[in-house]
């Protein structure tokens, strides 16, 4: 055979192999910590099906999965093709992977917590981690090995489909095989960033207090934060005809959602936004003016709310605290 078809080989071996590998890891996993009497013994239901999840169907579906792979092997010790095989259990892989990967943000939060709070929790732990079948590896090793696994058989599919030959049913199998593969891949990631976006928003609406204006809610599907930061607010006063800086500036916080600004003063003392004023993004605009014929700093700018949560037309003069600040925001804004 030629060195490519050599290396296809090696390839597709390298994938069958690293499955049974992953196999035995779950198996450890699921034999040693989730049927864990003692573990279960320290957890409430709850955090046991958080910290595991659905990692008994992960080793299912595996276990299936390298059936398959090697009753191919034994039926051709040269292979041509797994891309059909992968096909076969992509459905498979997708109703476990992207719960299970969806959770894994939960799995780390929930460690954490016990950790502090759970005095029987780490000795037991600990004492599971030290036995010979873990290797020396910690729970949170076995517990990422699922994201790890999905996102490898990608990258090993990409290989082997650039060492098959194009314009055969080898190649139109393997490519097949590596959309469905990348789009379950691509589903865990985007589940992950929103499940990151409601937590930030969750932990924000923890934070606002709407004392002056009226209440809105910060959970809603699609929304998430696309920048927030402090600058200082300038007051200007008509007198006499001219203009006049209040010498005091007021920090004032921007919190910029897809689809929402929000304006609020934070109090460190109680660690919450006092909300001011919110506009919808649709409404609102930010530009640059002449801020020296008023005898304000370069990096001063403009924010119109067009329409404010009263239905009504807002201005506010902020500084940014440099130029670069500045332009970022009125981009970002406008």
């Amino acid at each position: 055979i030629t060195p490519q078809q050599h290396r296809l080989q090696e390839t597709m071996f390298e994938l069958i192999g690293s499955e049974a590998s992953y196999l035995r890891s779950l198996t450890v996993a699921v034999n040693h910590f989730v049927k864990s009497k003692k573990l279960a013994e320290v957890l409430c239901s709850r955090d046991r099906h958080i910290l595991f999840s659905n990692l008994q169907e992960v080793k299912d579906v595996s276990k299936r999965f390298l059936l398959d792979l090697e009753e191919r092997l034994e039926e051709e010790v040269y292979l041509t093709d797994i891309g059909d095989i992968v096909l076969k259990h992509c459905p498979s892989f997708a109703k476990v992977y992207i719960p299970y990967v969806t959770n894994q943000m939960y799995q780390e939060q929930l460690i954490q917590q016990l950790v502090h709070e759970n005095a029987k929790f780490l000795p037991v732990i600990r004492k599971l981690e030290e036995q010979s079948m873990c290797q020396r590896q910690l729970l949170k090793s076995f517990l990422i090995l699922p994201f790890q696994r999905i996102t490898r058989l990608k990258i090993l599919l990409e290989k082997i489909l650039k060492l098959t030959l194009p314009d055969t049913a080898e190649f139109e199998s393997i490519r097949s095989a590596l959309k469905v593969v990348g789009e379950i891949v691509f589903e865990c990631n985007e589940n992950i960033q929103k499940m990151k976006e409601t937590e930030e928003l969750v932990h924000l609406e923890n934070q606002m207090v709407f004392l002056k204006t009226k209440s809105v809610p910060l959970i809603a599907r699609g929304r998430h934060l696309i920048r927030q930061g402090e600058l200082m607010q300038i007051v200007i006063q008509e007198v006499d005809g001219g203009y006049k800086v209040k010498p005091a500036m007021k920090p004032i916080y921007l919190h910029l959602f897809n689809d929402l600004l929000l304006l609020s003063r934070f109090l460190h003392r109680e660690n919450k936004y006092h909300v001011l004023d919110y506009a919808k993004t649709s409404k609102v605009k930010a530009e640059s003016f002449r801020a020296k014929c008023l005898g304000l700093p370069p990096t001063t700018f403009l924010v119109f709310l067009t329409e404010n949560h009263e239905r009504s037309f807002r201005e506010i003069i902020v500084k940014a605290s440099t130029e670069c600040e500045k332009q970022e925001w009125i981009t970002i804004i406008s």
